[in-house]
């Protein structure tokens, strides 16, 4: 690996161990074995480096969580809901330290306006995955209005179940919990006047 390629995956290493907001330039190059000149010649900064290891650790993650999704194992409940549940689940509890540092990194893409660009462009590209994977139609074969409808509420459910296991893992709602309580509200629960 070059110096790039090592600046990446130390600022990986550092993301995960300190978060975004308490990672220093000091803390990458202790985990790269590189030195702090080189995070200006092949990044330009240390925000630009920490936003491209975050994207990169997002690319890695989503390929990984793709395949999870998609192996099937012996033990696997018959029920696709569930087992879908569990498995995202699974992996907040197994990647906790990816998840936190998104939450983070969502909250600094405010002030940082190609950060937010391409934490928008990833969204997209994540309500049309669940799109996909709910409907069982290829994403390219999906239209926009079940995009922005099926693909955006499953995000929007993954985002508040993300946001209660880092909370209060032990109140969060289990996958069963999550499951029934879809199919109470798909049985027809209306808001009061």
């Amino acid at each position: 690996m070059g110096h790039r390629e090592d600046l990446l995956q130390g600022a990986k290493k550092a993301l995960f161990e300190k978060g975004y907001a308490h990672t220093t330039a000091r803390d990458i190059v202790a985990a790269s074995g590189t030195n702090l000149a080189s995070i200006g010649y092949h990044y330009g900064s240390t925000k630009s480096l920490l936003t491209a290891a975050m994207l990169s650790a997002f690319e890695e993650w989503g390929d990984t969580f793709g395949h999870a999704l998609a192996e099937e194992k012996d033990d696997d409940p018959d029920d696709p809901m569930l087992r879908f549940w569990q498995r995202v689940i699974g992996s907040i509890q197994s990647h906790r330290a990816l998840w936190l540092a998104s939450v983070e990194v969502l909250i600094q893409s405010e002030h940082t306006p190609e950060l937010r660009a391409q934490l928008a462009a990833g969204l997209q590209e994540g309500r049309r995955g669940m799109a996909a994977m709910l409907t069982g139609i290829p994403e390219d074969q999906l239209d926009d209005g079940t995009v922005r409808t099926a693909g955006s509420v499953q995000m929007a459910l993954m985002s508040g179940v993300l946001t209660q296991w880092l909370t209060d893992p032990s109140t969060a709602p289990s996958a069963e919990e999550i499951v029934a309580g879809l199919r109470a509200l798909n049985g027809g629960p209306r808001l009061q006047d």
